[in-house]
């Protein structure tokens, strides 16, 4: 990549004095990662992310009964189709060999805009909505990668380290002050809640078909399994910046 697109996009009163409009190229561009991208970062993060090339396509987790409310019933239900999840280590292969079906593109794809490959598309659209939060928040996807992400910590890191490992992991760089006092109360409120409420930590940590060792108590997991998924919904870390 070139040393102009690998600039910061952080603009400067110096810079927005020579160039505002950016037409110089004074600054790099800022943009919300692709679809694509943003998936496989959390996979890839969380230690899940299969590398292995090639392959047919695979189907990852999507919303039950998505495939058969767009199939045609004629006058038998002979043509519905009914999307069959996979399993294993295909759950969580690159998002290039993600299924595609055109009249029920992954909805979790469709929310960061990308193209429904109906026609061909020069440049894909970027928008920012709420919607994308909630997928981040509650898609299995993101939530079993904030799980295992979480065992990780409990598992490799120092308890004084990990809230700055965790955030430098995820968004590139060290938390600072605020950064870390926010993580570390809201850590201990997850660790309040869940600990008042077992069976709740239980079945948030059964999110997912991995299996995460329970290094620690489930409220802690659990616990940091809320930090994570924050982590992998800020600006930063979906946005090239």
């Amino acid at each position: 990549m070139s040393a102009t697109y690998r600039q910061s996009s952080r603009a400067t009163p110096d810079l927005l004095t020579l160039d505002p409009q950016n037409a110089l190229l004074a600054r790099g561009p800022r943009f919300r990662l692709q679809a694509e991208f943003i998936r496989d970062q959390a996979l890839a993060i969380s230690g899940l992310l299969v590398p292995r090339l090639g392959g047919p396509s695979v189907r990852p987790y999507q919303p039950a009964g998505l495939w058969k409310e767009v199939s045609h019933y004629g006058s038998t239900p002979a043509t519905a189709q009914t999307f069959a999840q996979d399993h294993g280590e295909k759950l969580y292969r690159r998002s290039l060999y993600t299924y595609w079906k055109r009249t029920a593109p992954p909805p979790g794809m469709m929310v960061f805009d990308a193209p429904t490959r109906e026609v061909c598309t020069v440049q894909r659209e970027n928008t920012n909505t709420p919607l994308q939060a909630l997928v981040l928040l509650n898609d299995p996807q993101f939530v079993e990668a904030s799980r295992a992400f979480a065992a990780r910590l409990l598992r490799t890191v120092p308890e004084t380290e990990r809230i700055t490992y965790a955030f430098e992991a995820v968004t590139g760089r060290e938390p600072d002050s605020e950064d870390q006092q926010r993580l570390e109360a809201r850590l201990a409120e997850e660790i309040r809640v869940f600990k008042a409420d077992p069976a709740r930590a239980r079945a948030f940590l059964s999110v997912g078909a991995s299996s995460s060792p329970l290094l620690e108590d489930l409220a802690t997991h659990a616990a940091w399994t809320v930090v994570a998924s924050l982590l992998f919904n800020l600006s930063e870390t979906i946005t090239r910046n």
